[in-house]
């Protein structure tokens, strides 16, 4: 049976393919609050030419202006990679409660899989728990089929 974090995973990884569709990075987010979904996105960076337009980073915003306030209490993040330190801080930023991810990043991830984690910091005042690995082999066949073939055009 299909644990609670998969099926909410599943809908950032609907996101994710909508973003591998759209020639974007793949990585798609969800935020929910217990069973009710807030927000989804995905990375629309070049379709939009703003760097800050990360799936993690419009989710966050969907999710704010849906309740009415920046602070996501009782909420949980769903995204498919590891966030980068951006969003990694606007996790913390915005008071999530959890943050679920597929895959860790080892280069840019900034909770936990990476070179540092946002989420344990003592000095911030907020904190939460991050569990990884959660579909991953899903979120990484779709990185996989977005890089790898770009990879292969430079390489020939």
């Amino acid at each position: 049976m299909e644990s609670l974090d998969e099926e909410h995973m599943r809908l950032a990884l609907g996101e994710a393919a909508l973003a591998l569709e759209e020639d974007e990075v793949p990585a798609g987010a969800a935020i929910l609050r217990g069973r009710e979904l807030l927000a989804l996105a995905h990375n629309r960076v070049r379709a939009t030419g703003n760097p800050t337009a990360h799936g993690e980073m419009l989710a966050i915003a969907a999710a704010a202006e849906r309740v009415g306030d920046w602070r996501l209490c009782g909420c949980t993040l769903y995204c498919t990679k590891e966030p980068c330190p951006m969003c990694a801080g606007a996790c913390v930023m915005a008071r999530l409660d959890r943050v679920v991810y597929g895959i860790a990043d080892p280069a840019m991830g900034c909770l936990g899989g990476g070179p540092c984690d946002l989420s344990r910091m003592a000095h911030f005042n907020h904190r939460f728990p991050v569990q990884g690995g959660i579909l991953a082999e899903d979120c990484l066949a779709l990185l996989r089929n977005f890089f790898l073939p770009k990879r292969g055009k430079r390489q020939g």
